[in-house]
């Protein structure tokens, strides 16, 4: 089982409302082989909500409110269900300020990228747990089938 990010699967957990459907990630789920998580929610940030990026050690949202603490909450309470069912790779959505690898915004909500990792990202990365975005499906599709 790998863990996903909730809106690859289809559901409208976005900050906007909305999804980001990724039908391979789908397929999983649906064959009972995706855990599907969003630290967002998990924290207690409401759908839609207001957009944040990760500034220094903070998440602020756009109206300068700290979320550190739903993202961090939310990022826990994700990294402990990982743990129990024993996850060993995670696809998640890229660029977000919980999901996102490599690459996240760079807090002026200018839609400009930094080298970095969201929140969640950082934690699994510390479990040694390996993460790819939904960019990298095939890669991770071939991982669970042997290299197939």
């Amino acid at each position: 089982m790998i863990a996903v990010s909730r809106c690859l699967i289809g559901e409208n957990c976005t900050y906007a409302g909305k999804n980001n459907l990724c039908k391979e990630i789908k397929e999983l789920y649906d064959q009972g082989l995706a855990l599907p998580l969003c630290p967002e929610i998990l924290g207690g940030l409401p759908i839609p909500r207001t957009p944040c990026e990760v500034t220094g050690e903070k998440v602020v949202d756009q109206k300068g409110i700290d979320r550190t603490k739903e993202y961090t909450q939310g990022a826990k309470i994700a990294l402990d269900k990982c743990l129990e069912k024993n996850i060993k790779i995670a696809v998640l959505k890229a660029k977000s300020p919980s999901c996102g690898k490599n690459h996240i915004y760079d807090g002026t909500f200018s839609h400009q990228l930094v080298e970095g990792d969201g929140i969640f990202v950082q934690m699994l990365k510390e479990k040694g747990i390996a993460v790819y975005s939904e960019n990298e499906v095939t890669e991770v599709l071939k991982l669970i089938n042997g290299g197939k």
